[in-house]
């Protein structure tokens, strides 16, 4: 891997530790609350192939989807993708212990599921058997057999919205109080854009992977669209057997 941008010597030809990826893509101090989405893309837009990202994806954008987790405190996702990837509980890897440690997080991130339904299957692991509870997000509205369910498998059930819908504004605001500054999203490109319409994305980490794969794979944000394109700055771009992994943060 190399540093295309800041441009550094020595970087080159060989692979970066974990420590060298967590100092590269480390949240900014000083903030209360900030939300950060990792998604790949093929060369013609597609977030996926077949429903999964893993055929566009290589060994090191999965170094990096790690290390992002680890940074972590809480990992944001919608139940679709819950579903379409087959999501587990997050585990505490021991290469980040003494970094999560240091920063007052537990031993792994917690993952937040947004659902306005609550039709989840809450006998699967990632409810019965995290490190930390799993969250799921959801509207004072949703179903109360549904919220019961969840709270007896020992899911943590967050109210972000009146009626049935989530206020994504509000969900960032909610896991902040909980402890939960430092988020991550992982979509899918509903739920990414969902954040961008609201206004809530600070940083977007885009893996460009060198693929085609045509079809009509949806792009990896969708939904309603900004009236206005909001800017976003380049502060960081790597580079390893053709995969780009960019960094942009709102300008």
């Amino acid at each position: 891997m190399r540093s295309l941008l800041p441009v550094t010597q020595g970087t080159a030809d060989r692979e970066w530790t974990l420590d060298e990826l967590a100092d590269a893509y480390a949240y900014p101090a000083g903030h209360d609350g900030w939300l950060r989405a990792n998604m790949v893309s093929s060369l013609d837009g597609a977030a996926h192939h077949d429903g999964r990202s893993q055929p566009i994806s290589g060994p090191t954008d999965m170094r990096v989807f790690g290390t992002l987790r680890a940074l972590a405190d809480a990992v944001v996702v919608g139940a679709g993708t819950v579903r379409a990837e087959g999501y587990r509980p997050a585990r505490a890897r021991e290469a980040f212990a003494d970094r999560r440690a240091a920063a007052g997080q537990g031993p792994a991130p917690a993952i937040a599921v947004v659902s306005t339904s609550l039709d989840l299957d809450f006998s699967l692991p990632l409810y019965t058997e995290p490190l930390v509870p799993t969250l799921v997000v959801t509207g004072s509205d949703a179903p109360a057999d549904r919220v019961q369910a969840a709270e007896a498998a020992g899911v943590e059930v967050v109210v972000a919205g009146d009626g049935k819908d989530v206020d994504l504004a509000r969900a960032v605001r909610e896991l902040a109080a909980l402890g939960h500054r430092r988020l991550l999203t992982e979509g899918g490109p509903s739920l990414l854009g969902q954040f961008v319409s609201a206004g809530v994305l600070d940083e977007l980490c885009l893996t460009i992977s060198p693929t085609l794969t045509a079809g009509d794979a949806q792009r990896i944000a969708g939904g309603p669209r900004r009236a206005v394109p909001e800017r976003f700055t380049l502060v960081s771009l790597l580079e390893e057997a053709g995969f780009l992994y960019t960094r942009y943060r709102r300008t």
